[in-house]
């Protein structure tokens, strides 16, 4: 019983030595930190304030082009395209090739889809570029002066093409049976004679000064717009050379594209776009709108000199505000937009402004950026632009929603380290702008895609979205050591 006694007393001793050690090591702990060391942890909400931004034309850089006109809740809207051939360089025809070999030459054009009435017909006219052309360094606006380039003075078809988007009289078939439909349309003979007498592609330089390239255009109808994907120009000719003592003739056809090694330019114009716009603004209260191809937009107005000053005055020494004890990083910040028209899905539709859907993608940018982004061909950023797509969720109801998602902590962390460096100071909001925009990809090594290029979308879509007045708000974490 005496030897149990003395066992649990030491044990006890043992226990009791530990506790103190541990203790003195967790004060060790604490009085090797300085104050300003300990890492801090806040939360905080801020209101954002959001208007209707316009402007007048957008910078055209189409990887598809619209064609036709057609009457919208938002104005009617008219586009065109003009665009150059791409030279075949180093390519020659065959040996004993004239102008005279030229059987016909026929102006492809390949649409995806359509929107507005299918059945209703236009009238399609092409015209050469016989004024001016594009320099492929440069950058072209999609309100640029067409006479500056076309005089119209005649047409290079032999008449007007009647089409009408649902028909499929040119419309040939894919590798897995589907149609492709696509207008096919036979120049005159001046315009075939012209062109056939083009023989020298050493560059493209060379070829655009024989050839400026061509407008196409409607000169009726009001109810359907074309989403053209490829326009072409092919000559068919025929050539014969002798062979084993026996002539020979040979029938052959070459195409001139319109690619991505030349300028192309979407001319849009919307009517009465400023009685529209003056509308949508009445009611900027409750909705705002992004309306593409018309260059409105939304803009969002974040309050930074706010922000820092909340966020610094937890990282500052109580007794002297001058004193940054620690450096601030925002570990969350999270922007919603929530869509209040709902996305039925790509494809063509009869009913008006069915096809008036959100956009799939949409960039929130510095507006002090936007020129420059789109003009340079910049991809998105922490510090300057963030994209997001066009996402479906289920609310508190079980209703189908639909919204876009910012990530703004790397962003908000980067505008805070341009505050430690004293710069933009006078200046007390960040302005943003919400902007549709058309996104391509490509797989990388590791076989996942990422963004090769971001253009200001040219197919037509209209958002509404919940203003900020009516729950739209940021949310931020934020911490500092």
């Amino acid at each position: 019983m005496r030897k149990r006694f003395w066992f649990i007393a030491c044990i006890a001793a043992i226990a009791c030595v530990w506790s103190s050690c541990k203790n003195d090591v967790e004060d060790a702990g604490r009085s090797i930190l300085g104050i300003g060391d300990e890492i801090t942890v806040f939360a905080d909400t801020f209101s954002i304030v959001s208007s209707l931004d316009s402007c007048d034309a957008i910078i055209s850089q189409p990887d598809s082009f619209l064609l036709g006109e057609i009457e919208t809740d938002y104005g009617l809207l008219r586009a065109s395209i003009l665009t150059q051939l791409a030279c075949p360089e180093g390519y020659s025809y065959p040996e004993g090739f004239t102008v005279d070999s030229v059987d016909s030459v026929c102006l492809f054009m390949y649409y995806s889809s359509w929107v507005g009435d299918a059945n209703s017909p236009l009238a399609l006219n092409a015209y050469m570029m016989d004024k001016g052309t594009f320099r492929y360094s440069g950058t072209y606006r999609s309100d640029l002066n067409i006479s500056d380039y076309c005089s119209r003075e005649k047409s290079i078809l032999t008449n007007h093409r009647i089409v009408v988007a649902s028909e499929k009289l040119d419309s040939i078939r894919d590798v897995n049976g589907n149609y492709i439909p696509m207008i096919r349309m036979r120049v005159n003979d001046d315009f075939m004679r012209y062109f056939g007498s083009i023989q020298s592609f050493e560059s493209q330089e060379s070829f655009n000064r024989q050839f400026h390239g061509l407008l196409i255009e409607t000169s009726f109808g009001s109810s359907t717009m074309l989403n053209v994907s490829d326009v072409a120009l092919g000559v068919y000719y025929h050539f014969s050379y002798n062979k084993a003592g026996r002539d020979t003739v040979v029938n052959d056809m070459k195409a001139f594209y319109a690619n991505s090694e030349v300028r192309t330019v979407n001319h849009l114009e919307y009517q009465d776009k400023t009685e529209w716009v003056e509308a949508l603004q009445s009611d900027s209260d409750t909705y705002n709108y992004i309306i593409a191809p018309a260059g409105v937009y939304t803009r969002l107005r974040f309050p930074m000199e706010r922000m820092t000053d909340s966020i610094y005055a937890h990282m500052v020494d109580a007794n002297d505000e001058m004193l940054i004890l620690k450096r601030p990083y925002v570990n969350k910040a999270q922007l919603r937009v929530d869509v209040e028209n709902q996305y039925t899905g790509s494809g063509s539709s009869k009913l008006r402004n069915d096809w008036l859907q959100p956009a799939e993608h949409m960039l929130l940018i510095k507006e002090e950026s936007m020129e420059r982004f789109f003009r340079n061909r910049e991809l998105p950023t922490d510090s300057c632009a963030l994209l997001s797509d066009l996402t479906e969720g289920v609310d508190s109801l079980g209703n189908t929603v639909y919204y876009y998602t910012y990530d703004m902590s790397d962003f908000l962390t980067s505008q805070l380290r341009q505050w430690e460096k004293k710069e933009d100071l006078t200046v007390p909001e960040l302005q943003m702008v919400l902007v549709p925009v058309s996104v391509e990809t490509s797989s990388t090594v590791y076989s996942s895609s990422a963004v090769s290029a971001v253009r200001q979308q040219q197919t037509v879509s209209a958002t509404k979205i919940r203003s900020a007045k009516n729950g739209m708000d940021l949310k931020i974490v934020y911490s500092g050591f």
